[in-house]
């Protein structure tokens, strides 16, 4: 995978570190821990423009968030409440446990997404209860685009200042991205050992 990264920043320039990044989005093996680090290697080599090293990661990130955000939009409260019915042990979520965490995203959706996107692992995750909470596309745009506009400077930030130690971002980064996967896959679990499953109340309906 290295050297395919390595090539198709060479070789494509800032449509190759776009589509990296949207790729990065979509299947999240794909590390933008080597990407924009490596982009920024480039630009401190006078082969590419910081700045637009930048705003091309920056577009490929967020079209690719666009993407989960539209799943969640597709999902929605009403499809996820049924699911939760269905399966709500291995979704952690009782369909009642789904209103309330869509109305406590309505009231702390926006911190939730710009800090969403500074976090590995969460990147790509924050943007789908968005979607399903019904977050405006504008808001979630804007939110989204200046969360992974710091993540995209920071990134190539230190690849440029690195230069040929680029790949020590990578060694950094990967330590904290493992330690989120590994507390939300334990969190994850907790949930479905103790999982209780909570009926709305009878003559109450759901909004």
């Amino acid at each position: 995978m290295f050297d395919w990264i390595v090539g198709l920043v060479e070789q494509g320039g800032y449509l190759g570190i776009a589509l990296l990044m949207l790729a990065e989005n979509l299947f999240p093996p794909i590390p933008s821990e080597l990407i924009m680090p490596l982009a920024g290697f480039s630009a401190a080599q006078g082969k590419l423009d910081v700045v637009l090293v930048v705003l091309s990661g920056t577009v490929g990130s967020v079209l690719g968030a666009l993407a989960w955000y539209c799943l969640g939009r597709w999902l929605g409260p009403d499809r996820l409440r049924r699911f939760a019915d269905r399966h709500g042990r291995w979704l952690t979520l009782s369909p009642v446990e789904v209103d309330r965490a869509r109305a406590a995203f309505a009231r702390w959706g926006v911190p939730a997404v710009f800090a969403g996107r500074l976090v590995p692992a969460v990147r790509t995750l924050i943007s789908v209860p968005a979607g399903i909470a019904a977050m405006g596309l504008g808001r979630f745009l804007v939110w989204t685009t200046l969360g992974t506009a710091l993540w995209a400077i920071f990134l190539a930030g230190l690849g440029y200042l690195l230069q040929e130690q680029y790949q020590a971002v990578a060694s950094w980064v990967n330590p904290v991205s493992n330690a989120v996967v590994g507390a939300l896959v334990l969190v994850y679990v907790y949930r479905v050992v103790t999982f209780r499953s909570q009926k709305p109340l009878a003559g109450r309906g759901t909004r």
